[in-house]
């Protein structure tokens, strides 16, 4: 027979337990409303499920009038016998009701009690706090409090540590509070559930402690696969985007010639920016909006023509020219193209000057005509791009309605961009050695360790807390580097 371990989610109303509820469910479920009591009766979900076992959550009604709930409770020797006795009219005392009908349901279900506050609020300026938690110490089951409304990975670390602690120190006086942790229902990452999940463990009896660790690991494995899912599509997508060109339709390409080829590439990696935001929402159990622009900068281009260029014989060849910039050159600049993916900065530009660059691209393009493609700096500023757009899908909670697309966070910004410099050497590698390889296996799997290294880094980084989970220890830049076969 299937044992069941039983949370529920408790707080005063309209602090949102419906939103969190939803974000751990993956699914809408219950009412949304900026309103009181918009719940009026506890509804059980599964969480996760084994052959055994099942975690379920609990969605409780709001605590509303917790302090006149108290004082009756304080006045009969034998309180929670007495409360199950009393029924109280739901339509003319609405808020005592709902109070009745949340702690019924810790008193008959709950193994573990997530009680969730307000995090913008001080503690001593929650006026609800103390008779909640004196109502929940009469139940007696273990308390997870957990703060809402924090920022989620956004806030500073100092700050969010400071709160706290600010709020351990202020709900010492009650034992029945084991632990403070932060679990915003908008912004949370699914690997501080991770961390709340193996929390619980320590709480319940022995006896159940073993059901709540199977539990927890078929919670961490969904968790992962999504997570290597999403690396699979995003290696996937940026190894197209490397090895992708368009060729031009002439030997000798007019401005309207450049013009459609780089269109054309730009299209095709709009096209998969939209179908990869598409995966990552549907893996996230996600709906929304998906419109990606690229950025069209004019250094994004590269005129592909490696193989057929000598660096040393262009330097030569560009010794003996004169002249000032014009023609063709002007022309290939104003329409965003740079050779060779900086080869015409280093090996051409500084050696041929004036007619001499219209040779130099006649040298480059050879018997085969030019094909336009991205250059590797356009190609790290898209890594960056999509770790940030996967860390938004990660960091989306249900109660904020359909995804949308907004601008991340400049601390996302700056940690992304910090764990990319620490490999950018090696990222330059993969981007370059890629390129060069075309169409591989090898190529993806590079790039998806690249990915999957910097996420890991930088999630921990934000959540500390999940650092056994996602392992970050046993993989620092120097291993990726050692990891990967670049070959010449």
């Amino acid at each position: 027979m299937t044992r069941r371990v039983n949370l529920s989610l408790v707080s005063h109303t309209n602090v949102g337990k419906t939103t969190l509820a939803r974000t751990l469910l993956r699914r809408d479920v219950g009412e949304v409303l900026d309103q009181a009591h918009v719940t009026d009766v506890a509804v059980g979900y599964t969480l996760i499920e084994t052959p055994d076992y099942e975690l379920w959550l609990w969605d409780t009604p709001g605590f509303g009038d917790s302090v006149r709930l108290l004082k009756r409770l304080q006045r009969h020797a034998q309180p929670i016998v007495w409360f199950v006795q009393q029924t109280w009219d739901r339509v003319t005392d609405r808020p005592l009701w709902c109070s009745q009908q949340a702690a019924l349901n810790i008193r008959d279900e709950a193994d573990v009690v997530l009680y969730l506050v307000n995090a913008t609020e001080e503690p001593e300026d929650a006026g609800y706090l103390v008779s909640e938690l004196e109502v929940l110490s009469w139940i007696g089951r273990p308390i997870v409090l957990l703060l809402n409304q924090t920022g989620g990975g956004d806030a500073a670390p100092e700050a969010k540590a400071r709160q706290l602690d600010i709020w351990r120190r202020h709900v010492e006086r009650w034992p029945v509070v084991e632990d403070v942790l932060a679990l915003d229902a908008f912004s949370r990452c699914w690997v501080q559930e991770s961390v709340l999940l193996e929390r619980i463990v320590d709480l319940l009896p022995e006896d159940r402690q073993s059901a709540m660790k199977e539990l927890e690991a078929a919670w961490n494995r969904r968790n992962l696969a999504v997570f290597d899912q999403a690396l699979d599509a995003m290696a996937r997508y940026l190894h197209a985007a490397t090895v992708d060109n368009e060729e031009l339709a002439n030997r000798k390409p007019s401005r309207a010639d450049k013009q459609q080829g780089m269109e054309a590439l730009a299209e095709r990696l709009e096209r998969a920016s939209g179908e990869l935001m598409v995966t990552l929402l549907g893996l996230h159990g996600l709906e929304g909006a998906t419109v990606t622009e690229i950025d069209r900068q004019l250094d994004a281009f590269a005129i592909d023509g490696e193989d057929l260029v000598d660096p040393e014989k262009g330097a030569v060849w560009g010794s003996v020219v004169s002249g000032a910039l014009g023609g063709l050159s002007a022309d290939l600049l104003s329409g965003g193209l740079s050779f060779g993916g900086g080869m015409l900065a280093g090996a051409i530009l500084g050696a041929l000057g004036g007619a001499g660059l219209a040779r130099g691209f006649q040298l480059i393009k050879g018997e085969q005509r030019p094909a336009v493609s991205w250059t590797p700096p356009f190609l790290e500023r898209l890594v960056h791009q999509v770790l940030l757009r996967y860390l938004a899908v990660a960091h989306f909670g249900r109660g904020r309605g359909e995804f949308q697309e907004r601008e991340a966070s400049q601390r996302w910004r700056d940690r992304v961009r910090a764990a990319l410099k620490r490999r950018s050497k090696m990222g330059l590698m993969v981007l370059t050695q890629t390129k060069k390889q075309g169409f591989s296996s090898r190529g993806v799997g590079d790039l998806r360790r690249l990915l999957d290294e910097t996420l890991r880094e930088v999630m921990v980084e934000a959540y500390p807390g999940a650092r056994r989970l996602l392992g970050v220890e046993e993989s620092p830049p120097e291993k990726l580097a050692s990891q990967l076969d670049l070959g010449d």
